[in-house]
């Protein structure tokens, strides 16, 4: 955990300072009052570091979340404060959130919420599968997805786009290289 290690100085801290700068309040009260209202439990919603980490450090509340948005993608929630078994909570909650739609690019790693080294990372996660809720049928965060809106054009319509030729391709009026000589000698 956070207290077994030493403090980081030098080029370490200054790194950690701005991964934490990056850290947003707003969206981690915003994140945590949404999981209160999906799981139904009593939880302090502060947006400030240290409460956001304490609510969530044992990965249980987010086996119970990601449960409620789709009943037993996690199988087994340990309640044990043991660290390897917080950490296999952090890492289902982490499998349950790509099963469901989370981009591996806006999860995070299992340290860097039981550690407390990218809790931007964790908020960036919580936010994304706020956005999967909707699909769901839950309430959702954030910006509502967009739906697939696939065109169907056909054939006559296809062929008749063949013959325009639009801007893209170029045109022959306008500049062009008429008097470039490079390479050339100078005419005088």
């Amino acid at each position: 955990m956070v207290n077994d290690r030493a403090p980081k100085s030098g080029l370490a801290a200054e790194a950690q300072r701005k991964v934490n700068a990056k850290y947003s309040e707003e969206l981690a009260k915003e994140s945590l009052e949404w999981i209160a209202t999906i799981t139904n439990e009593p939880i302090s919603v502060a947006g400030d570091m240290d409460n956001f980490y304490e609510v969530l450090k044992d990965g249980t509340l987010l086996c119970k979340l990601v449960n409620n948005i789709q009943p037993g993608i996690v199988k087994k929630i340990n309640t044990s404060t043991m660290a390897f078994k917080c950490m296999e909570n952090i890492n289902a909650f982490l499998e349950a959130a790509k099963q469901l739609g989370v981009p591996p690019q806006e999860t995070f790693q299992t340290v860097d919420l039981w550690e407390r080294q990218n809790l931007n990372s964790v908020v960036i996660c919580i936010q994304s599968l706020g956005r999967k809720a909707d699909k769901y049928g839950k309430p959702h965060i954030g910006p509502k997805e967009a739906a697939k809106n696939e065109r169907v054009f056909s054939e006559e319509k296809l062929r008749a786009g063949q013959t325009i030729i639009g801007l893209q391709m170029g045109s022959n009026k306008g500049a062009n290289q008429s008097g470039i000589n490079f390479g050339n000698t100078r005419h005088m």
